[in-house]
């Protein structure tokens, strides 16, 4: 039996009710097994898992989630309920035991995930108080947006591109060992990108770490489609999670419940009677206290929930994934769902209380996010002063800065797929050695090391950026090549920290091998177009793109970088013996103000011609171009552009908007004063998107770029330079041409 909202019994009904479209009738027995929360005043959990009262709340809970969801989605006839739905006994269960640092995998359980966190009264600090606030607010600018995002209290990482929560779940355990961090993971993207193979690697690396619980909510479709492992047997599915080194899997299937003669391997178990319902949610709140006490003791656990996608809602299948613009409050599939799943005033007070008191308090106050993460004092960074006589390598000067941060932070992770020694940083290997099973002198190997090294720059990228996000320190290594691979978590974890509602170490990357040293390996190794793909980002507000020219502004870019926060900072630096063009002072200065001048001559009879470059192998044949164009009569000014986000002016990007904001960008004057000449020649070793800030704001009457066109197999790099039009000659035709 359910009422209407405007009925009477919304007077008995809890204040954060308003708002609801129905209420029911008490369940069976709600006297006798809902007479007090399960989880005692003062307690942060259930003290007796297997107790029928605790079962019986648990599915109360279960149904006041799939409610909230559901009538959430319908207020605005869009969203993801379908896929939350089958997870429901799952997430009430940890709840219930008061495992409340839930991950997901999955950005269309978003819906879900507000609904815990109206429940518990977390987004009452966005000022969500009632149903009907809830309502307004979702899905709607400064609201709850339709994916998972940092700037909803409570919520512990994001969610949207799929593939991408394990990542989050395996740095939260790293850094909170005896928290339990419980994952959930969607059928339809169990293989998208390589969810188990990259805990197989974790687990490999970290054995000892097991404080995350990867939850499947098997329930047999996609988005639009049944998933890819639909057809696989029970058994199937504990083999496939045991390929992956998972050491106990526990798996509930709903169907062995099923008392209503559902046909098919994935049933619905709100269809079941009431004593099957019950005793459904038993077998799971049992099941999630045996894999969570795996999970903690040090073993590596997967706990499988089988039940039909769309269970309790509007629509079963990839049909209940999401809802479409005429599924409003008063369609009579809604309408019939909401009043199955409808709880009684009573019951609505009883879950909140178990909400309120499960994992200690409210998300909002109690998730680990929720506070800055304490971190080792670094005190100055030993910068090594190259001589302006010298050559050095700039990713090696980095590499002993990163060394000893990782000995002042042993928490410290480095990242790298393709291999240290590859790009001129063997030095981080010796300090910090390589985290294998192992032992291995000769290759730096040890079971406690600090270099994290799978062959896959998702993996890489996503313990790297889940570790800063989680307010930890990190550094990813790639190839400037390769690093696409793992960018999408980047640009999510980035976009999340710019949200992010606490202080918290920078992404920091160092992209080596640029495309010009890629020479004999071919097109495959020359990709430099990321380039371009960080350049858009940094219209974000908190992405940085850095160019150091030599080993004394490398060291000053990663020092810039590392003690940055809630940002993504991306150094591009050369693995080649480099001349010195800069003093440390002056570096650390290019580094926060955007560019500085290497060289500059007198003012030349046909004027002055103004060379502004982003990259330091590059410079080679600009250096070598000077010397000619001050023979045509020119003078000339050499500009390394260092930092082109600071290049930019406040009005350009959104800098205001974000969490710990930068506002430093150059001032009009100095911009001026390094960049003003009768002509300008702003050029890339690699693509042409980082120049933009110097060509919007260049005065000069005449312009021209010059930037990469595309990878061949060579056999030097000046071969590579002469076939992109960037060598000497081109540069010096360039700027004569702009007479014609």
């Amino acid at each position: 039996m359910t009422t209407k909202s405007t009925s009477p019994s919304i007077n008995d009904a809890p204040d954060f009710c308003l708002g609801m479209h129905s209420f029911g009738a008490p369940w069976p027995d709600f006297a006798a097994r809902a007479s007090h929360p399960a989880i005692a005043d003062q307690a942060r959990a259930v003290d007796d898992a297997h107790s029928l009262d605790a079962a019986y709340q648990t599915l109360l809970m279960a149904d006041a989630l799939r409610y909230v969801t559901l009538q959430m989605c319908a207020s605005k006839a869009s969203g993801h309920p379908g896929g939350f739905a089958s997870s429901a006994e799952a997430y009430a269960a940890f709840v219930m035991l008061g495992h409340t640092h839930i991950v997901t995998e999955v950005g269309h359980h978003a819906p879900g995930f507000y609904s815990a966190m109206f429940l518990d009264g977390s987004l009452e600090a966005l000022g969500i108080r009632t149903m009907a606030d809830l309502m307004t607010r979702f899905r709607e600018q400064h609201g709850l947006l339709g994916h998972l995002s940092g700037a909803i209290p409570g919520i512990l990482a994001p969610a949207g591109p799929l593939g991408q929560g394990q990542h989050f779940a395996m740095a939260s355990a790293l850094l909170h060992p005896g928290v339990l961090f419980p994952l959930t993971i969607g059928d339809g993207g169990l293989g998208e990108p390589y969810v188990l193979s990259a805990i197989k690697h974790f687990h490999t690396s970290y054995p000892g770490t097991t404080n995350f619980l990867p939850t499947l909510i098997w329930n047999g479709f996609s988005q639009e489609h049944h998933s890819m492992v639909s057809r696989l047997s029970n058994d199937g599915m504990r083999r496939y999670f045991e390929a992956h080194d998972f050491a106990r899997v526990i798996l509930v299937d709903a169907k062995d419940f099923d008392d209503a003669g559902q046909t098919g391997d994935y049933v619905d178990s709100t269809r079941f009677s009431f004593a099957r319902r019950l005793a459904f949610a038993k077998a799971v709140l049992e099941a999630a206290q045996q894999a969570s006490q795996s999970a903690l003791g040090g073993t590596l656990t997967a706990f499988i929930l089988k039940q039909l996608k769309g269970a309790g809602v509007h629509a079963h299948g990839a049909k209940s994934h999401n809802l479409y613009p005429g599924d409003t409050l008063d369609k009579p599939q809604i309408e019939a769902a909401l009043a199955a799943r409808a709880l009684s005033p009573a019951a609505w007070g009883l879950v909140r209380e178990n909400f309120i008191r499960a994992g200690g308090g409210p998300a909002a106050k109690t998730m680990v996010t929720e506070k800055v993460l304490e971190l080792a004092d670094l005190g100055p960074f030993p910068l090594h002063e190259y001589g302006a006589s010298e050559k050095a390598v700039p990713s090696t000067a980095v590499g002993a800065l990163v060394a000893w941060l990782g000995g002042r932070d042993r928490r410290f992770v480095v990242t790298n797929a393709d291999g240290n020694e590859a790009s001129g940083l063997k030095n981080i290997n010796d300090a910090l050695k390589i985290r294998h099973p192992t032992t291995d002198p000769l290759y730096n190997q040890e079971p406690g090391g600090q270099v994290y090294e799978p062959l896959s720059e998702d993996a890489c990228a996503g313990l790297a950026a889940g570790l800063a996000l989680l307010g930890g320190r990190s550094l990813w290594l790639s190839y400037e090549s390769f690093a696409i691979n793992g960018w999408p978590i980047f640009q999510t974890v980035t976009q999340a920290m710019a949200e992010l509602r606490r202080r918290t170490p920078s992404v920091v990357c160092l992209f080596t091998a640029g495309a010009l040293e890629q020479g004999r390996n071919g097109w495959t190794h020359q990709r430099p177009e990321i380039e371009n793909y960080i350049a858009a980002q940094m219209r974000n507000g908190n992405v940085y793109l850095l160019f150091p020219p030599d080993a004394n502004a490398a060291q000053a870019a990663y020092e810039y970088a590392a003690t940055s926060s809630n940002k993504g900072m991306v150094i591009i630096a050369s693995k080649s013996a480099l001349p010195i063009y800069m003093t440390l002072e002056a570096a650390r200065r290019a580094v926060r103000e955007g560019a500085a001048i290497l060289y500059d001559s007198a003012h030349g009879r046909r004027g002055r011609v103004v060379l502004a470059v982003a990259g330091d192998m590059v410079l080679l044949p600009v250096f070598a171009a000077r010397e000619r164009l001050e023979a045509e009569g020119f003078g000339v000014r050499i500009v390394t552009i260092v930092n082109p986000r600071q290049l930019y002016r406040a009005r350009d990007i959104a800098a205001g908007t974000v969490a710990e904001p930068d506002l430093s960008f150059m001032k009009d004057e100095l911009f001026a004063r390094v960049f003003d000449g009768d002509r300008l020649v702003a050029i890339s070793g690699g693509p042409s998107g980082p120049l933009e800030p110097v060509l919007i704001r260049a005065k000069a009457p005449l312009r021209a770029t010059l930037a990469w066109n595309r990878g061949d197999t060579t056999a030097t790099t000046g071969e590579l330079l002469d076939l992109n039009g960037l060598n000497a000659d081109a540069i010096v035709a360039r700027v004569l041409a702009m007479d014609e």
